[in-house]
């Protein structure tokens, strides 16, 4: 199909006159797939052992969200959990364990800037992104220092994904209408390439109010007032040799409830200036083969909570990190890559009003290492790694603490026909000592008890089926954090005493897809289980650690109707209640299911190509409910509740 642009004037006169510009025939411009395959094969270690487990954003699903949040990403993958209504609250769970436990990059930035427990460390937005990819348990040793329990890699959008071949000049333009709460939303993103030369610079601002839940009440503290923006450039020789420059912000400055992701516990809501940042700086050959395929990367991230009612409080917490490596390219197929890389993290706590700094913690890591990815045999893949990592961390009282350790991986995936292969994998990572939330900072601390580093240890045995257009897939799992860092209040001392425990998240995953000519659908389910020092618990011990989930489901599907130049489609999300006994605490607790329904349709608009207009009807029943990795579910607390039900309207043109 021939992809043409189109005059602003018939955009306008389709814009404001939809019924004048129907004709039967195909689709005006290609459906974006629902496939998460599709993405798998274009990513170059895609048939990698290492990443046989690994779960893939599909393109439709990152499309689908780029006016939404991180739920909306996720909702297609029942082991990805985001609790949490609104981006500032919003958590990230993979296989029941927090995402702070695993390495998060950006452009190949390090993230997990983490600074307070009531709020998210990790909110990014979907508009920007082009690629998402999660490693959940093992990961390779070149995904980077912190991942205990795998790593998120994520990258944004540049001018060859806005520009077709041969155009040197375009762009994309979004508006988004939600009546629940009067959300207006507007996106733009423009893209030049001149020679070798490319720039990409992408603007969001979403704004409204406070939305209603399924029984009609407004949830206290969920403005929205998001201004975000991107800019990226690049140069590629025709040599291959590239250099990419990238940053970005995102920035919330809506009132909200005193702990964020809590529901309201009053009419009182607050100022949380959330603002976060990432500079990268890259280099690559895109051309490169043999023995010399380097890459280099250097960047910055942080986040910064400015609160300055309620607690006078300002937090930082900012990383620093470079990695330098070369992939070998050996003449059997192999590749073995080898590298350095280094991160530097500070968290920070000061008064507000002030500027007074209270305290602060930060860490130095220096990591070496290697990673083999090869075919042992025919239809045999193994993929294998280790790391030495050398840490330097330093409280709030300005002790130090230097540690070393050695982190292993082996991944491997066995053709037993060609409909069926298994996979397995095995990891033992050094975590060093994490930062605490720095919100915390400003009280005292006994650091007494802080003698042990953080070791995560990961095992996934898998199977998968694939015949014509059906998948199925099944994997068991465990993650096991030992002493991971714990920070009690001790009412005696009036101090944080630091500690140790251990944490562990089990279960099984569940996937199928079935793909048919006009339409194609995605099934998966997780169900899992939480464990602190071996013992049934609530989620207010695993607090950072992980959450219990229990059984989790995600359906979705579309159906493209070219005769009506449609695709239609919706998706279920699903939690099964549950009970759970906090042994520590002698309680049982409960937690409620629910079953949401949401559906969509979008119309391509003949004559001009490049025009998407999409309905969606989210919470289609008006259910009241939290989605279970909201946290405070368990308490008889007020939860943070989704939004009830909501009519969208979203435009999409590109030029």
């Amino acid at each position: 199909m021939t992809h043409q642009k189109n005059t602003v004037v018939a955009l306008l006169m389709c814009g404001t006159a939809l019924p004048l510009c129907t004709t039967t025939g195909a689709l005006a411009q290609d459906v974006v797939s629902l496939d998460p395959i599709e993405v798998r094969r274009e990513d170059p270690l895609g048939d990698a052992a290492d990443q046989a487990s690994s779960v893939y954003v599909a393109d439709a699903e990152i499309d689908r969200a780029s006016m939404g949040d991180l739920k909306d990403l996720f909702a297609g993958v029942a082991s990805v959990s985001v609790g949490g209504a609104i981006p500032l609250a919003q958590k990230i769970y993979v296989n029941g364990v927090d995402m702070l436990n695993l390495a998060v990059t950006v452009d190949g930035v390090a993230q997990n800037n983490r600074i307070f427990h009531h709020a998210s460390a990790n909110a990014f937005d979907p508009g920007m992104m082009k690629y998402v990819r999660v490693d959940p348990g093992v990961a390779p040793a070149d995904a980077g220092f912190e991942a205990l329990a795998g790593a998120v890699s994520m990258e944004t959008i540049d001018a060859n994904d806005i520009l077709e071949d041969g155009e040197t000049f375009g762009g994309q333009a979004r508006l988004s209408y939600s009546d629940n709460g009067d959300i207006f939303g507007t996106s733009l993103t423009l893209a030049q390439k001149t020679g070798g030369f490319e720039l990409l610079g992408y603007a969001k601002y979403v704004s409204g109010g406070e939305y209603t839940d399924g029984e009609g009440d407004v949830e206290n503290g969920t403005e929205t007032d998001l201004q975000i923006g991107l800019i990226k450039a690049a140069y590629e020789a025709d040599a291959g040799h590239r250099f990419e420059f990238s940053a970005q912000q995102m920035a919330d400055a809506g009132t909200r409830n005193a702990k964020a992701n809590f529901g309201s516990t009053s009419a009182a809501t607050y100022l949380y200036e959330a603002t976060r940042n990432v500079v990268s700086l890259k280099y690559e050959n895109t051309q490169a083969v043999g023995l010399w395929d380097p890459e280099i990367s250097l960047g910055y991230s942080s986040t910064e909570i400015f609160k300055p009612e309620d607690y006078d409080s300002n937090g930082i917490t900012d990383t620093l990190s470079a990695t330098i490596q070369n992939t070998f390219h050996l003449a059997n197929g192999a590749d073995i890559t080898t590298g350095v890389d280094y991160i530097s993290k500070t968290g920070t706590y000061s008064t507000a009003s002030t500027g007074v700094v209270s305290g602060s913690e930060s860490f130095d890591n220096v990591g070496i290492f290697t990673q083999a990815r090869f075919e042992f045999s025919p239809g045999f893949d193994i993929s294998t790694g280790l790391r030495i990592d050398h840490q330097n961390f330093t409280d709030t009282d300005g002790g130090e603490y230097s540690n070393t350790g050695l982190s292993t991986n082996i991944s491997a995936t066995y053709e037993v026909s060609p409909s069926w292969t298994v996979r397995g994998g095995y990891s033992s990572v050094f975590g060093g000592i994490p930062i605490e939330d720095n919100f915390l900072f400003s009280d005292d601390w006994d650091y007494s008890g802080l003698v042990e580093v953080t070791r995560g240890e990961n095992f996934i045995l898998g199977a998968d089926y694939g015949s014509g257009n059906l998948t199925f897939g099944a994997e068991i799992f465990r993650t096991r954090l030992n002493d991971v860092r714990t920070s009690d209040w001790d009412r005696t001392s009036g101090s944080y005493v630091a500690g140790h425990g251990t944490y562990e998240s089990s279960g099984y995953n569940l996937s199928a897809t079935y793909d048919w000519t006009s339409g194609f659908a995605r099934l998966t389910f997780s169900d899992t289980q939480a464990l602190w020092n071996g013992e049934t618990t609530s989620n207010y011990a695993v607090l950072d650690s992980g959450t219990a989930l229990g059984q989790v489901l995600a359906i979705e599907m579309q159906q493209e109707l070219p005769d009506h130049n449609l695709v239609v489609g919706g998706a279920i999300e699903a939690a099964r209640g549950m009970n759970v006994y906090d042994v520590q605490y002698a309680t049982d607790y409960s937690y409620a299911g629910y079953a949401v329904l949401d559906l969509f349709a979008e119309y391509h608009v003949p004559n001009v190509n490049d025009l998407v207009v999409r309905v969606t009807v989210d919470n289609v029943f008006d259910a009241k409910y939290a989605d279970r990795a909201t946290y405070g579910a368990e308490y008889g607390l007020e939860t943070l509740a989704e939004p009830g039900r909501t009519i969208s309207l979203i435009a999409t043109v590109e030029f």
